[in-house]
């Protein structure tokens, strides 16, 4: 079904007018259900199936729906039975398909003026669309949760969770809690700041905690392949850990304990911005006295990101600190003669 979505978005960029009405059809209005402001109507025949006339009973839109209601702006809601199963979508006072019929249920909701639709298949994923039922979202969520005031919701995808605030403006992005992972071990990038928000589109987000798992999984392994995906072939500002200490035998990632996104000032007039990692480390090494050890620690990596847009966001360099472990120091001691 997100397949399905998907395909709904993509439809509001091309041309989906489809005409389902027939101005000629014949029938009786049995009953008028519901009328708008031009004085258009609802109405049922004799099966039971909805469709539309004008003020002077002129059928625009042929009875042949399960259910119609007026929303503004010459679109309704409709449900349509569809190889068995009852589906939603929109048509507009031409009987021309606005909004796919792949849909469960399509709720409107309001908040300060401002109106919105959530549209929920089968599998409870869903889309949000705006009055004019143009998606709000280039993408379609797992699910939702909204607010009991409509003030705030929240979506949900596989690896991600987003939390709006909704006024009379739309929708504001207050939270991100992004699920990434490298090396087998995953991580979660949260981010609260207003201000970092307001200048980061989910898809900037997401594309961040993509590069920065690629760039761990390049710095314990110095795959050069991984760091030419995500730097386009440039490799000037970009070291991986420790990679001068001739000791070290392996490397591995124990766990990610900790990681922050901030923004940084730069020479120039793109926005920059830093991820901070911190990672739980093994480290098997080599030792002139005792041969094989392995040693334990916390290292740092920053990744620093600059663009305006997902489509010109891109890594500008990536490093460790310290630049090399804290061996273990042989025990000093001092030889004492006893008189």
């Amino acid at each position: 079904m997100i397949i399905s979505l998907a395909i709904a978005i993509r439809s509001f960029y091309s041309d989906t007018t489809q005409s389902t009405g027939n101005n000629n059809f014949q029938t009786d209005i049995i009953k008028t259900l519901e009328t708008d402001e031009n004085g258009n109507i609802i109405f049922t025949d004799n099966s039971g199936l909805s469709g539309i006339a004008d003020r002077n009973n002129r059928i625009i839109v042929a009875p042949e729906w399960n259910e119609i209601k007026f929303t503004g702006n010459n679109i309704c809601t409709a449900r349509q039975r569809i190889d068995d199963r009852l589906l939603t979508g929109c048509i507009d006072y031409e009987g021309n398909i606005k909004v796919p019929f792949i849909y469960n249920s399509m709720d409107r909701y309001e908040k300060d003026g401002f109106i919105f639709y959530i549209a929920v298949s089968g599998d409870n994923s869903c889309v949000v669309y705006d009055r004019n039922f143009m998606p709000c979202f280039r993408k379609s969520w797992k699910n939702y949760t909204l607010s009991e005031e409509n003030d705030e919701i929240s979506f949900k995808t596989d690896s991600t969770t987003y939390g709006y605030a909704i006024n009379e403006n739309g929708f504001r992005l207050k939270s991100a809690e992004i699920v990434g992972k490298t090396l087998g071990r995953s991580y979660v990038l949260s981010i609260y700041s207003r201000i970092l928000l307001s200048k980061l589109s989910v898809s900037m987000l997401e594309k961040i905690t993509d590069i920065t798992g690629k760039y761990i999984e390049y710095a314990y392994t110095g795959n050069d392949v991984i760091l030419d995906d995500i730097t386009n072939g440039g490799r000037s500002g970009f070291t991986q850990l420790f990679p001068e200490d001739h000791r070290i035998l392996s490397k591995k990632l124990i766990n990610i304990s900790d990681i922050f996104m901030y923004s940084v000032r730069s020479d120039d007039d793109t926005p920059h911005y830093a991820v901070s990692v911190t990672a739980d480390t093994e480290i098997e090494y080599s030792d002139e006295t005792s041969g094989k050890n392995t040693l334990r620690g916390e290292y740092t990596a920053v990744i620093e990101f600059s663009g305006y847009s997902v489509n010109d966001l891109m890594a500008v360099s990536g490093n460790f600190t310290p630049e090399e472990p804290e061996y273990p120091q042989p025990d000093d001691t001092e030889n004492t003669d006893i008189n």
